[in-house]
């Protein structure tokens, strides 16, 4: 029972820290993948005027690896069976500075003119299904600034559905449709070097942070600078919450786990007191029979969590191959749960085991040094 304890308590616990990283890894994957590292826009949301010096400006900056502009607006967007709303975003038509091609999963990204001469788009899977459009489809958008009148007339552009891409994030695959930049431009009357934002990728991911306090600092009003990790904070929240919690809450486990290794050695004192005083009599000294007890509880500690550390290895080979634990992709932005084992978490997990272990063992044997032979030989107990 006691190395039964030990190896669920450690398995439970390398288990719950590989998924925990996996969640944050696919997330942020995911997340830096399809939205830009940095954004700069202006005050009030009003159109950056002269994008292509700007453009040139924060490109010079260090750090900054792909720069473009886009032009953002909303539109109601309609195929063969209904319409919806949603945001279209322009990109030049090279291709986006984000990973977006990377979750095509029909068609191809292709925002060029086609054989019929409209330009190609880009949306997600599910808005492709509530307006019922499949790749080749025409798709049409609408697009009007205040209250439709006689005389405020939308402007409508017409598009060929080239690709569909699947993040698993609903806000990403419900409301963004990706087409070309001069397009969008003329759906909502916006002059050539004219752009709602301009986008930046960082060529290093991890000082994503420190490109942006430069960028911040060298675009002083009316620009607005924003990064991903504040664009998408709640959801970074979410995911360090989870990181931090779950570690402490599966933890408990090891102290349970050790609490049952100090009554199994108890009781193995308890058992073997008759034999205690007769090595005290012949001359055992008390450290010699504390080490007995304490090396009882070590082996314990160690069966239990090579036991428990062959249980999550276990674990991870069958969720990386059947995925065993299937998610709802709606809340979780993953359809299956995602494991990353992690070279620390073992030595840690092994280590604060074996401490845990051997202080529990401790008292156990403490008691059994103490045992007094004469007693123990003289009543039988």
């Amino acid at each position: 029972m006691a190395i039964g304890g030990v190896a669920i308590g450690s398995a439970g616990l390398l288990i719950a820290l590989s998924i925990v990283h996996g969640f944050k890894s696919t997330i942020n994957e995911k997340i830096v993948g399809f939205a830009p590292h940095i954004t700069v826009t202006s005050y009030m949301g009003d159109p950056l005027f002269r994008a292509d010096t700007l453009q040139t400006f924060i490109g010079n900056i260090d750090g900054v690896g792909k720069i473009q502009p886009v032009v953002l607006g909303q539109a109601m967007i309609q195929a063969s069976r209904d319409v919806s709303g949603t945001l279209i975003k322009g990109v030049p038509d090279e291709g986006d500075v984000t990973n977006l091609r990377t979750y095509i999963i029909q068609g191809e990204f292709d925002l060029t003119a086609q054989q019929s001469g409209l330009p190609g788009i880009i949306i997600g899977t599910a808005l492709a299904r509530t307006i019922g459009a499949e790749i080749g489809d025409r798709v049409t958008a609408y697009a009007i600034e205040g209250m439709p009148t006689p005389f405020n007339t939308p402007e409508i552009r017409q598009f060929i559905l080239t690709g569909i891409y699947q993040t698993g994030i609903a806000r990403f695959d419900d409301s963004f449709a990706l087409t070309d930049i001069g397009t969008v431009r003329r759906l909502f009357n916006l002059g050539p070097q004219k752009a709602s934002a301009m986008e930046i990728n960082v060529a290093d991911p991890r000082r994503i942070e420190q490109v942006y306090t430069q960028v911040r600092d060298r675009t002083s009003f009316p620009f607005v600078t924003e990064s991903i990790y504040q664009r998408y904070r709640n959801i970074f929240a979410w995911v360090d919450l989870q990181e931090e919690t779950i570690p402490l809450v599966i933890g408990v486990m090891i102290i349970v786990a050790a609490f049952n290794l100090i009554g199994t050695v108890l009781m193995m004192v308890l058992e073997r007191v008759k034999d205690i005083g007769i090595l005290k009599t012949i001359g055992a000294k008390s450290k010699s029979i504390r080490q007995i007890f304490l090396l009882e509880g070590l082996f314990v500690a160690f069966t239990g969590l090579i036991i428990g550390i062959a249980i999550s290895l276990l674990f991870y080979w069958l969720q990386i191959t059947y995925e065993i634990i299937p998610l709802s992709e709606e809340n979780y932005y993953m359809s299956t749960a995602p494991v990353e084992p992690h070279f620390i978490d073992f030595v840690l997990v092994a280590a604060i085991t074996i401490i845990l272990c051997a202080l529990a063992s401790w008292l156990p044997a403490r008691i059994a040094a103490k045992t007094d032979p004469v007693k123990v030989l003289s009543f039988g107990k």
